[in-house]
């Protein structure tokens, strides 16, 4: 076994509100509480430069910046994941860090500051993950949460496979389904004809859930224009996908537009996932 490294030792208890990825002082692995995930999830961040393909509004990553992810040292990676989970199951970080309700390990997620798909490393890091999973016994889920752009690259086809066979999940951002939209909402040029391809094609590699940030910006929830789009992409793909996540804004943007995002209201996020519902997906709601 690979020596591990000392985590420092904050006080303070992880809240769902602060996803900060210094939380346990290191480079590429953090622990956080999970309000979707309902425990303690495992962040592996790929981006710790705050790099990202698109620039999304409602993005809490502060001073992010246009751009793809670092050189990733494998072997620092693993050292840092060895060390949280040798706490997490066997030292004290779960009645340190950890609020009662939430002590148990519910997955380990590829996410944190930037699109975790363009780092290079990605099918080696999914590999390298898995494999501490084995080590440790964890019967979790190995999930990746993306915003879906690269799965043209062959590295991030191999990745998405060798998750799939892992019996890992895909969360594939959808926020908005037409050109505008999501110019506005990511800060990219795409063909929604195109999107809907790339999910379909992630799908067919690993279980993936559509994951939609709702929220209010400048007072407006989405149009129904811009809602009707959105679900005839999900009618286009729903025969691939596991289901759909709908969630609000838990954490402020670091964005410039954060003065005019505010939370969607609970029932709005219902009512839109009862027209999912009404084409046979399967809909979390997390307001």
């Amino acid at each position: 076994m690979k020596p591990s490294i000392p985590l420092p030792q904050q006080a303070g208890l992880l809240d769902s509100a602060d996803h900060s990825r210094a939380s346990a002082g290191m480079t590429y692995v953090y622990p956080v509480v999970s309000r979707r995930a309902d425990g303690v999830s495992v962040g592996i961040n790929l981006n710790p430069n705050n790099a990202c393909n698109w620039r999304c509004i409602y993005c809490q990553v502060p001073n992010l910046q246009r751009g793809n992810a670092p050189a990733i040292d494998l072997s620092l990676l693993e050292t840092e994941l060895r060390a949280l989970l040798t706490d997490l199951l066997h030292g004290d970080f779960m009645v340190r860090r950890v609020p009662a309700e939430a002590r148990r390990i519910v997955d380990i997620a590829f996410s944190g500051n930037g699109e975790p798909t363009s780092a290079r490393e990605f099918p080696q890091a999914v590999d390298l993950v898995m494999r501490l999973m084995t080590e440790f016994g964890l019967a979790i889920k190995l999930r990746l949460i993306t915003n879906g752009s690269l799965i043209d690259r062959a590295t991030v086809r191999e990745g998405l496979a060798r998750l799939g066979q892992g019996n890992g999940e895909v969360w594939f951002k959808l926020d908005a389904a037409t050109k505008d939209g999501m110019a506005r909402i990511n800060g990219v040029v795409l063909d929604p004809a195109g999107v809907a391809r790339r999910l379909r094609d992630c799908a067919g590699l690993c279980s993936t859930w559509v994951q939609t940030c709702c929220f209010l910006l400048d007072d407006l929830p989405p149009s129904e224009s811009e809602i009707l789009a959105w679900l005839k992409i999900l009618d286009q793909t729903k025969a691939s996908l596991a289901g759909v996540h709908l969630y609000g804004l838990a954490r402020p943007s670091q964005q410039s537009e954060a003065p005019r995002l505010k939370p969607t209201p609970a029932a709005w996020l219902e009512m839109l996932a009862a027209r999912v519902r009404q084409l046979g997906l399967s809909v979390h709601v997390s307001p």
